[in-house]
């Protein structure tokens, strides 16, 4: 059984500007045996939003050690209802308990009528759906005492009825509430790839000022109904190169903020994600270094 250590204080709140991982169950022997050098651990909220048991033994001995952010795919941001009140009370006591550095959701929509679905799903970017997601937004901020990040999505369609583009909408989203955003770079290219759109247009006009953290994941590719090619938001292999490329391009417009490697389909071993987080650090170090030269 896991017990938190009575001498060990609690590792700093705020997230470095370095790389993080996923905390996965799996990791729990690894971890304790050899604590890697990574900079924080991310969760996903509604996997803790019991009261106790061994996951949440494990995520505090994590918490003692290591910054933490916590990542929401269940709140439905974007849904035409009301957010469910019983699941921000549940996420509210989570962020208290843990004091996590970051939380993120989805710009997307996961319920309709009450009825969860196994998907985040995309939003027309016009005028109503900004006012609506804004208030959501604003509840979920004030209900949490603290700023949100937003997460760009991963599509497979498009809505004829969007007035604005989607960087357009999510800097409109951020003026509006104050929260963050949260650029993830495998989102960006599973979506250009599968609209036919240039992923580094997207990273020029994406409002970078309110860039908090980015992520990094790999994508499956296979075809769609009519034989074209498709790529799907997997998170079960490692980080493309063209999402290493893309990563390297948008760093240089946003700076350093903390980069997560994501893996949550079939998990590798803990050293090989260690390995994708010590690539994303070495990335960042050749652009820093980059930086400097030019400035000076």
């Amino acid at each position: 059984m896991l017990a938190a250590d009575p001498t060990q204080k609690r590792a700093a709140t705020s997230i470095p500007a370095r790389a993080g991982i996923g905390l996965k169950p799996e990791y729990m022997q690894d971890l304790m045996n050899s604590p890697p050098d990574v900079g924080w651990f991310e969760v996903h909220a509604e996997n803790y939003m019991g009261a106790g048991g061994a996951p949440h033994r494990f995520l505090e001995w994590v918490r003692e050690r290591y910054p933490l952010s916590v990542h929401g795919v269940g709140l439905s941001i974007g849904g035409a209802g009301r957010l469910d009140k019983a699941h921000l009370r549940r996420l509210s006591a989570l962020v208290d308990r843990y004091e996590p550095g970051l939380f993120s959701e989805h710009l997307a929509w996961s319920t309709h009528d009450g009825a969860y679905l196994n998907d985040l799903l995309p939003l027309p970017y016009t005028a109503a759906t900004l006012a609506h997601v804004a208030a959501h937004v604003s509840e979920v901020q004030d209900a949490l005492g603290r700023q949100i990040l937003i997460e760009n999505p991963s599509t497979y369609l498009a809505f004829e009825a969007s007035a604005m583009a989607e960087t357009e909408f999510l800097s409109e989203l951020s003026k509006r509430t104050g929260s963050g955003l949260l650029l993830d770079l495998n989102n960006v290219y599973v979506s250009a790839e599968n609209h036919g759109f240039d992923a580094d247009a997207y990273i020029r006009a994406f409002p970078v000022e309110y860039v908090r953290e980015m992520h990094l994941a790999g994508y499956f590719e296979t075809e769609d109904s009519l034989g074209g090619r498709l790529l799907i938001d997997a998170h079960d292999s490692p980080v493309r190169d063209a999402v290493w490329a893309l990563y390297g391009f948008a760093f240089r417009r946003t700076s350093a903020v903390p980069t997560l490697i994501e893996w949550d389909n079939d998990i590798p071993p803990l050293a090989k994600l260690v390995e994708q987080a010590a690539k994303a650090e070495a990335l960042t170090m050749v652009q820093e270094r980059g930086a400097h030269a030019t400035r000076r």
